[in-house]
């Protein structure tokens, strides 16, 4: 794919979208940290500098394709709890269900688990304050529809539902990384049967640690 110069505003967001559906095509194959601006400019057919004129840094279109990801999935599990929960049961058989439906959503999106362990290591280290303001704030309004969303069901939250919302999204991008090892972590795997205690399954691993958060999370009294 290849670019003649964008002399206008429409033209200007067709690259930008071009760029962000080429780093999300490349997520698809490879890991965040795997992902450099030389490839993805390669790919998108215009020169590191003018991807540069788009995004201030690999990081800047991570993080913009990272709200993109957030956007999809809110609207994915909203559809997801809404056939998978019944608000009519009581407190702990309906945190057994959320666990189970947040959980295999989330274990379902690799690619956000991935810029999810990638963000506050690495996504938000290289990028300029007015980048990292703009992005601080729509994760905000993310994390806020989440925590509504979630309050449909478990109105007994609160206002913890934010900062659950939080950690499990946390929670994610953390396990993600141990239900996929990379090829030498594999082969010990395979070599010594006993190791595999320490491959987890992702939506598993997240069930178990979502539901003892959410429990947790529900004001006593």
């Amino acid at each position: 794919m290849t670019f003649q110069r964008a002399r206008s505003d429409e033209q200007r967001e067709i690259r930008r979208r071009a760029i962000l559906d080429t780093a999300a095509t490349m997520l698809d194959e490879m890991p965040v940290a795997d992902v450099t601006l030389n490839e993805l400019s390669r790919r998108v057919g215009l020169a590191k500098s003018n991807v540069l004129r788009y995004f201030d840094s690999r990081e800047a279109v991570l993080l913009e394709l990272m709200d993109r990801v957030l956007q999809d999935w809110l609207a994915e599990l909203t559809g997801d709890l809404e056939t998978g929960l019944d608000p009519a049961l009581p407190l702990v058989p309906r945190a057994e269900q959320l666990s189970a439906v947040l959980a295999r959503s989330l274990a379902g999106q690799r690619v956000l688990c991935d810029l999810l362990g990638a963000q506050g290591a690495v996504l938000e280290r290289n990028v300029p304050v007015e980048v990292v303001t703009r992005h601080k704030r729509t994760a905000l309004a993310r994390l806020t529809a989440t925590a509504d969303l979630l309050r449909r069901y478990v109105p007994e939250l609160g206002a913890a539902a934010e900062t659950f919302c939080f950690h499990a999204m946390v929670l994610a991008g953390a396990l993600a990384p141990y239900s996929s090892p990379p090829p030498g972590v594999r082969a010990a795997y395979d070599a010594d049967p006993a190791l595999a205690a320490l491959h987890l399954d992702l939506p598993g691993s997240l069930r178990s640690a979502i539901r003892t958060l959410l429990l947790g999370a529900v004001p006593r009294g």
